[in-house]
């Protein structure tokens, strides 16, 4: 009896150690525990950059539910309100689709978000997912870096490179660029149609618009111009949204009307002697508000860009043939008014050359045509008429 006791007696005692051991080390995981989410919540609340926590999953996910001082600075909203939103709701409507396409773990993007005042700003996002350590709630921590600096930065090295220093227009390389964008491999055949082998649709209804497929297989749109042809099958190829840039016919004395992409090529006339005689700087200033003049007079959406030197050249599309004509006079006019340069007025005049782009050309050949029709039109004008636009 006395042996059983004993052992019941060591089993206790073993037991309340065991129980006092284990108490010990729930409340030193439970200090760390508080440790730890004090680290998190001081590292989260005094980040230098923006912090968020955002739901996942469900009909509230992506609410931001918590935000730090940082990213409420940023934004120059208050934390109460925060919480009403979420970063789609913030996000510059152009940069949609980038938040979208961004994964929740590991995701990473660069775009614009609202401030109160109604402007935007470029941060870099990077998220990474928390979760509790039974697979509980899932969140969103998300880290807001504050780049709006650096993009401005690389914006205004990507303007550089394709804006004239001088004049702030588009350059020869923007210029091509723009203008190989309008433009497909596939030539049109005469009286509609196209090479190449390619098919076009609509069952030869004249002026109608629709799709048709390439040799490379590749669909394409199409409009205002005479088609025949089948139509194929839509699932044949992808649909890449290109519509065929097709020149007017200028072999005929009469306007049909078609609309096309017009290349206006203007080339400065008496500019060398306002470089001889007053000096670069003056030339600079001709030449700066002659791109003034040029963009005012052209529509939202044109191009007026310069290619080097004295020479401009205008991008309208939708413009037919008289349409065109009309547009070079109006800006010949516009150029040949003088000019104020150093408290003296200067003239210049100009001439211009109306080419058409279309596909199955190039860049170069849709503006070396319009550069040559330019020169033609200067050598029919005398000297005199030309100074006097």
């Amino acid at each position: 009896m006395y042996a059983f006791h004993a052992a019941v007696a060591i089993g206790n005692a073993r037991l309340r150690g065991n129980m006092q051991r284990a108490l010990l080390r729930l409340e030193r995981e439970q200090q760390a525990l508080r440790a730890s989410e004090e680290s998190f919540r001081q590292a989260f609340e005094y980040a230098p950059s923006g912090m968020a926590i955002a739901e996942m999953g469900g009909d509230q996910h992506g609410r931001l539910l918590r935000t730090n001082d940082a990213l409420c600075r940023l934004l120059g909203r208050p934390a109460s309100a925060m919480r009403r939103f979420s970063f789609s709701d913030l996000v510059h409507p152009e940069d949609i689709g980038t938040l979208l396409r961004t994964s929740a773990e590991g995701g990473r993007a660069e775009l614009r978000l609202a401030r109160r005042d109604g402007s935007y700003v470029w941060v870099s996002l990077r998220n990474s997912v928390v979760a509790d350590a039974a697979d509980g709630p899932r969140f969103l921590l998300t880290h807001v870096e504050d780049i709006e600096e650096r993009k401005r930065h690389e914006l205004q090295l990507a303007h550089r490179a394709s804006h004239d220093s001088l004049t702030g227009l588009p350059n020869s390389a923007e210029l091509r660029a723009r203008l190989a964008a309008r433009l497909c491999a596939t030539p049109p055949r005469p009286g509609g149609g196209y090479e190449d082998g390619a098919a076009s649709p609509d069952g030869g209804v004249a002026g109608a618009g629709g799709v048709y497929v390439d040799a490379a297989g590749h669909l394409h749109g199409f409009d205002e111009f005479e088609c025949f042809g089948t139509p194929p099958p839509v699932e044949t190829a992808p649909f890449d949204g290109h519509v065929h840039t097709v020149p007017p016919n200028e072999d005929s004395d009469i306007d049909d009307g078609h609309k096309g992409l017009a290349v206006l090529f203007c080339d400065l006339d008496g500019f060398k002697s306002i470089n001889d005689r007053f000096g670069h700087h003056a030339g600079d200033a001709v030449l700066i508000e002659v791109a003034r003049r040029l963009t005012s007079g052209v529509r939202e959406g044109d191009t007026v860009a310069r290619l080097g030197g004295d020479e401009f050249v205008v991008l309208a599309d939708g413009l037919g043939r008289a349409d065109a004509a009309d547009l070079a006079v109006r800006l010949r006019n516009a150029i040949t008014p003088p000019i104020r340069v150093d408290g003296r007025a200067v003239r210049v005049g100009a001439s211009f050359g109306i080419g058409w782009a279309g596909c199955g050309m190039s860049a170069e050949e849709v503006l070396h045509s319009a550069d040559q029709r330019m020169y033609i039109e200067k050598r029919s004008r005398s000297k005199e008429r030309r100074r006097a636009g």
